[in-house]
């Protein structure tokens, strides 16, 4: 295994599992808190704006709230199906079928419109403040993100987790891509690389 992939495990490991501690009471208020940030952040989506998110797994942050209030403003909400390895972003209605998808998610079903989101709410097992992520070692969003922009689509990254997924330094690959912002319990944080 390679330094940085080592490094990446390490830091994973240690964040999720703090994540992993926190009480579940302060999931749900902290939850709540990065959907109050999230939406003063995003109120300039206009209706109809593709924005993909995410239906929580284990101790990750829920965004339904955030997604909910997206919606009620007129954005048009998708959420990853994991298809032949890869990720595709199907439209999430109210009311939908989720079929399983694997890794205890799910999504809607074979039936939903496949879009290209210009704004994703990204996961994360843990991030710093330039804006790396350290997602959770699959490459899922590492490709995805990468098929939107081969086909002209530069899609705005937003980060949401946790603060106390917060780490000095996120290891970066060539390939990994910065994040745009980052939405946590405590506020927004708009990276600044030095560039």
């Amino acid at each position: 295994m390679s330094e940085l992939r080592e490094r990446k495990r390490e830091l994973r490991k240690a964040a999720l599992a703090r994540r992993d501690a926190m009480d579940e009471s302060d999931r749900i208020e902290a939850s709540l808190m990065v959907a109050e940030h999230g939406d003063r952040f995003l109120a300039d989506v206009e209706p109809g704006t593709i924005v993909s998110g995410f239906l929580p797994i284990r101790s990750e942050v829920d965004l339904r709230p955030l997604m909910t209030h997206l919606a009620d403003r007129g954005a048009t909400l998708c959420v990853p199906a994991i298809v032949e390895n890869n990720l595709q972003f199907r439209e999430l209605k109210r009311g939908a079928e989720l079929v399983e998808q694997g890794f205890g998610t799910v999504s809607p079903g074979e039936d939903a419109a496949v879009l290209n989101p210009l704004v994703m709410l990204v996961p994360l097992s843990a991030f710093d403040r330039r804006g790396g992520r350290i997602g959770y070692g699959g490459g899922f969003y590492d490709r995805a993100i990468q098929r939107l922009i081969d086909t002209g689509v530069t899609p705005h990254l937003v980060g949401t987790g946790f603060s106390i997924q917060e780490v000095d330094e996120a290891p970066m690959a060539e390939h990994d891509r910065y994040l745009d912002a980052i939405v946590t319990e405590e506020g927004v944080i708009e990276p600044s690389r030095g560039t």
